[in-house]
């Protein structure tokens, strides 16, 4: 329940950046909700009725009305309970504006050059998807100087919309550096992100949903070894 007589449901699945992003929302609200966790294999009838169109994770039932995809879940958060915990979204316009144009950013640039080049089959398609991995970083390290105008977060003095959706790639950033020594951001190449990734990972609001590295290290594991069957056979 999330007070007032507002009824909130999350179906996700544990390891799941995406589902994250609508927890660590949640959490930075102080909202309480029930969570379901789904099955890929063998889909709700729940998940499939609230979502047709995709059928995936994550949706947010909010009084019995489902709201699909992260990024529209975490802003749809925020506007429905405006006085609960911190404000993810500016309240300018334009300041909003380009807090959702660096969160798409992050998913159309970051997140998709970063997964293709752990599947890549051969070591120059894996240097270059990585390149391109590393000039989204340069980019975001910059977006996050202009936003943050020397304060912790993207949000400022507080966690905002764009610390939210990038927090939530944590967990797999933390899992590269584990088990292929590929550090996302560094000292180096992006001072700003990587003091960021340590402070945001230490709020108690971050930590109550982040998931255990190990079991995500297992979990990446297994699924790098599905692929490299499915790529094979």
């Amino acid at each position: 329940m999330a007070g007032g007589g507002d009824e909130l449901k999350l179906l996700g699945m544990w390891a799941s950046p995406f589902a994250l992003r609508a927890k660590l929302a949640l959490s930075f609200k102080g909202l309480s909700y029930d969570y379901v966790e789904e099955d890929f294999k063998n889909k709700s009838e729940l998940l499939l009725s609230s979502n047709p169109v995709h059928k995936k994770v994550p949706v947010l039932i909010h009084n019995g009305k489902p709201v699909c995809e992260s990024q529209v879940i975490v802003q749809y958060i925020d506007e429905a309970f405006p006085d609960a915990g911190v404000p993810l979204l500016p309240s300018d316009p334009y300041d909003r504006a380009v807090a959702r144009f660096w969160a798409a950013y992050i998913d159309d640039k970051l997140l998709k050059s970063w997964l293709q080049a752990s599947m890549c089959k051969t070591e120059q398609e894996k240097a270059a998807a990585m390149k391109e991995t590393f000039a989204a970083v340069g980019n975001l390290e910059a977006a996050f100087k202009e936003c943050s105008k020397g304060k912790p977060f993207f949000g400022g003095d507080a966690v905002g919309y764009v610390d939210v959706t990038l927090g939530a790639m944590i967990g797999f950033v933390r899992v590269g550096e584990a088990l292929h020594g590929m550090r996302l951001f560094d000292a180096s190449r992006s001072p700003l992100l990587d003091a960021w990734l340590d402070r945001f990972a230490a709020l108690d609001a971050a930590k109550a949903v982040l998931p255990d590295t190990g079991r995500l290290a297992e979990y990446a594991q297994m699924k790098q070894a599905e692929w490299a069957a499915a790529a094979t056979n």
